[in-house]
């Protein structure tokens, strides 16, 4: 994407003062004032501002993103040069960000007329215009074609151009209010290709053999059920049958079983029995030889239950985890911070309402730590995370929630708020109601030491020691990790604390104090010598995580 316009702004101070006035695109306004990033961190440069506090990024593809002062943003060109005929000949342009081309030409000039007569009564713009386009090389379009290119550009804003607070991660709102396809529709755009190919008896080998593609064209065929559709969906259900039990092999056995013939029985006898999972994930299937009306029926009452017809009324996460099988990374991204900053609003508003806080579903966040995992961005899983501990009423739960928050800040390089959760857990183990609930009634702490919950929670003390080893100033807090973990260590069971030791032997650090505090904290701490053998005793069952 070309930045002719913005080379010659820069070696031209003439060109600049005019492009800061009256087009309100200042050089010298480049802070925004706050630190921003792009959702998919791609490289996002401030180049200019103007006179309300909003301020221009250039983003890695050329693409100029503007941010106001409110919270809102958006793009408004494909490159600097699009984005200054947008500002030179449309002044008045944020007026105009819900004019679509739609609207037609008679109602785009007027508005546009209208708006340029209110700022003429304060200065000049058509000479100043002429001038300015002239110097840069810009070409002369008519307000509608303008409108045409603004309104293009601000479409493209979500979800490649999302833009965040960088430190507290919230999403901006969206500079314009235009309509966008709902997510479900993107998703499902490739899987509704594939679906009129198998139907037209091709591709059958190459959408079967692509997991992703192959999870797409049975929802499709969810939302779009015909007749004829028997044999593909028999093809599709015992290939999906090869990843094992999925959402999309109960809705393949589901389809197949609407259609309640009874000589599909042995096959979805025989996918259910592939292994374990599938055994239980397609419980109470009819066996070979039942009635066709009892296989319709089993198939309807799951249908009723979990999918239906109707994509809008799918859960989110059903569309987040496609759009990532297809490798549309930063539509899925975008969505889940959507989720994420409505619970946070949410959270924010109730803060003083501890019923409404008791009443919020946990699952949603637990949902959204995870997705943001897969899909790589600690960042985000660390935000729901924050917001998902407060809300765990089990000691056990409490706990678990802590230690996977001090794993998130530690892989955030957040070092001294991981040592810190680090305490609120200890804090946890030692009075498990927290000073909120009745300790005597909640024992599911009570045979931590015996279990995974225990290796874990000791195995992230000895690694937040070590990478926060680095940082000096920590130093004194580093050493306090070090003994305490030492001391939780003493308090595993034989088979627990082995499990620790083995993991840790395979453990390299470049840290060589830390390493060695870390080192004689096992063997001094539990009595062990490097070469002791440690007595195995069985472990529990682990209590329920509810």
């Amino acid at each position: 994407m070309s930045d002719h316009a913005l080379r010659l702004l820069r070696e031209q101070p003439h060109l600049a003062e005019l492009a800061a006035f009256p087009f309100n695109f200042d050089l010298a306004r480049a802070d925004h004032g706050e630190a921003v990033r792009l959702a998919s961190s791609g490289p996002l440069e401030a180049v200019a501002g103007d006179d309300t506090g909003g301020t221009y990024f250039v983003c890695g593809d050329g693409s100029v993103l503007y941010a106001d002062s409110e919270g809102s943003a958006g793009i408004i060109g494909n490159s600097v040069d699009e984005a200054l005929e947008v500002l030179v000949g449309l002044p008045g342009w944020h007026d105009y960000l819900g004019l679509a081309p739609a609207d037609g030409e008679e109602k785009i000039r007027a508005a546009v007329a209208e708006t340029e007569e209110e700022i003429r009564e304060y200065h000049g713009i058509d000479d100043e215009r002429t001038e300015l386009r002239a110097g840069l090389g810009l070409p002369e379009r008519s307000p509608v074609e303008l409108i045409g290119l603004l309104h293009a550009a601000l479409l493209r804003t979500e979800p490649d151009f999302l833009l965040l607070n960088a430190e507290e991660g919230g999403a901006h709102d969206l500079l314009d209010r235009h309509p966008r396809p709902p997510l479900w529709e993107a998703v499902l755009a490739r899987g509704r290709t594939d679906l009129t190919l198998l139907r037209e008896g091709s591709a059958w080998d190459e959408v079967t053999g692509d997991r992703a593609r192959r999870a797409l064209a049975l929802r499709a065929a969810q939302f779009d059920r015909r007749e004829g559709d028997l044999p593909l969906l028999r093809h599709l259900l015992r290939h999906e049958a090869e990843a094992s039990m999925t959402d999309e092999l109960r809705l393949a056995a589901v389809l197949v079983g609407l259609h309640g013939h009874a000589e599909d029985l042995p096959l979805l006898y025989e996918v259910r029995e592939t292994d374990f999972d599938t055994w239980c994930g397609l419980g109470g299937m009819p066996e070979p030889g039942a009635d066709p009306a009892e296989l319709r029926s089993w198939a309807r009452g799951l249908d009723d239950s979990l999918f239906g017809t109707d994509p809008a009324d799918e859960p989110l996460f059903t569309w987040t985890d496609l759009a990532h099988e297809q490798g549309l990374v930063e539509l899925a991204r975008a969505a889940l911070i959507r989720r994420l900053d409505d619970i946070d609003f949410r959270a924010y508003r109730d803060a003083r309402d501890a019923k409404a806080m008791e009443r919020r579903d946990a699952s949603q966040l637990s949902q959204l730590v995870y997705e943001f995992e897969q899909l790589g961005d600690t960042f985000q899983a660390l935000r729901a995370q924050r917001l998902y501990v407060p809300l765990q009423t089990r000691a056990w739960d409490r706990v678990s929630a802590l230690l996977r928050l001090a794993r998130l800040e530690r892989e955030e390089g957040r070092f001294g708020a991981a040592i810190r959760t680090l305490a609120s857990l200890r804090d946890t183990l030692a009075e498990p109601d927290g000073g909120v609930g009745d300790s005597e009634s909640d024992n599911s702490l009570g045979h931590w030491q015996r279990t995974n919950l225990g290796a874990h929670i000791v195995e992230e003390h000895y690694a937040v020691a070590r990478t926060a080893a680095t940082d000096t100033a920590l130093a004194g807090e580093v050493r306090a990790v070090t003994v305490a973990a030492g001391e939780l260590l003493a308090r595993l069971s034989g088979t627990a604390r082995a499990n620790v030791e083995r993991h840790l032997a395979g453990t390299t650090d470049t840290h060589t104090d830390t390493q060695t505090d870390i080192r004689a904290a096992i063997h001094t701490d539990t009595g062990a010598k490097p070469d002791d053998d440690v007595s195995a005793e069985p472990t529990p069952p682990q209590p329920s995580a509810g």
